[in-house]
């Protein structure tokens, strides 16, 4: 069966009722955005908040600010279940989103899905305080912890951008290894968790099928785009001193301290969250770089109108 195909049900059995509204905050986000856009597609009614109110075709937007109580209310409405990315660099976001989570339990939202990080367990600093609360709010939740996106290489990172402007990849992680995964991944172990009876709970590690080391990635991207991809490896000191320039200093070492522990082994692991989730493997790296870095041939016609095959490597 394909995901979220179901076995064909006897002809009197009725058919079941969809209920209530699935509340996306972050809608325009990575993972947010590929949320929405499943759950259009199975025909489930959708809420997408964002600040912007920004919502596809089939959705209903709502102007979400996390720090602008005045905004939570419409976000809520009709919602039974929601999907919960906490406010992006805030180093400590359970003073917000647990007076949010309240709130919507007493709305009538009986069903939440939170994204964390592989790096944070439950009662950790930050979000992982979130995490520790859920169960003392609602009867069903998830609590998704996926390990660092493909999408840094590809999207808009700085991964990505000094890849495709420089051909290098600064970290602090040494030869340490990681596990990592596809947002569309993430996605649809999301969706899952949201729409099925029962839904699969409690703390889920999602990775990649392979845990590759920075090195390996520079390698695999090379080969990929034909264009030489190498690996910097920094210092502690010295990546977070480079953050610090564009970031506060407190989140700099934040961030720099993660790649400290991708050297020291903490995430060299691979789980079998998304083919037990979803019946299907997780996306390779290599995979994603050829979908989102490799462009498909096209053909070009020269001044004589002799077509030439010619494909681009790298989008810029």
């Amino acid at each position: 069966m394909t995901e979220h195909e179901t076995a064909p049900t006897a002809p009197t059995a009725p058919p079941t009722e969809i209920t209530g509204t699935t509340l996306v905050t972050g809608a325009t986000g990575t993972t947010g955005g590929r949320i929405v856009r499943r759950l259009v597609s199975l025909g489930r009614p959708v809420t997408a908040a964002s600040r912007g109110a920004a919502a596809p075709a089939g959705a209903r937007g709502a102007r979400f600010d996390w720090y602008d109580p005045a905004t939570h209310g419409d976000a809520l409405r009709g919602a039974d279940r929601l999907y919960v990315v906490p406010p992006v660099s805030d180093p400590d976001p359970a003073p917000v989103v647990l007076p949010f989570l309240r709130r919507a339990r007493a709305a009538g939202v009986r069903r939440v899905v939170l994204l964390s990080s592989s790096a944070v367990r439950a009662g950790d600093p930050g979000v992982g305080q979130v995490h520790a609360a859920l169960g003392d709010l609602f009867d069903t939740w998830t609590v998704l912890r996926p390990s660092w996106f493909m999408q840094n290489f590809t999207g808009h990172h700085p991964h990505a951008d000094s890849v495709r402007g420089d051909g290098v990849l600064t970290t602090a992680t040494g030869t340490g290894r990681v596990g990592f995964v596809d947002a569309d991944d993430i996605a649809a172990v999301a969706v899952h968790a949201l729409t099925d009876d029962p839904p699969p709970t409690g703390d889920l590690v999602i990775t990649g099928p392979e845990a590759l080391s920075y090195d390996e990635v520079a390698a695999l991207l090379s080969r990929v785009t034909g264009r030489p991809v190498r690996h910097t490896p920094v210092g502690f000191a010295d990546l977070r001193d480079r953050l610090a320039a564009e970031l506060p200093v407190a989140y700099a070492a934040f961030l720099a301290g993660l790649d400290r522990a991708i050297a020291e082994g903490a995430e060299d692991r691979v789980t079998d969250t998304v083919p037990r989730v979803t019946g299907r493997p997780p996306r390779t790296l290599r995979e994603h770089a050829l979908a989102h870095l490799v462009q498909r041939p096209t053909r070009v016609t020269r001044p004589d109108h002799t077509p030439r095959p010619f494909a681009a490597a790298v989008r810029a």
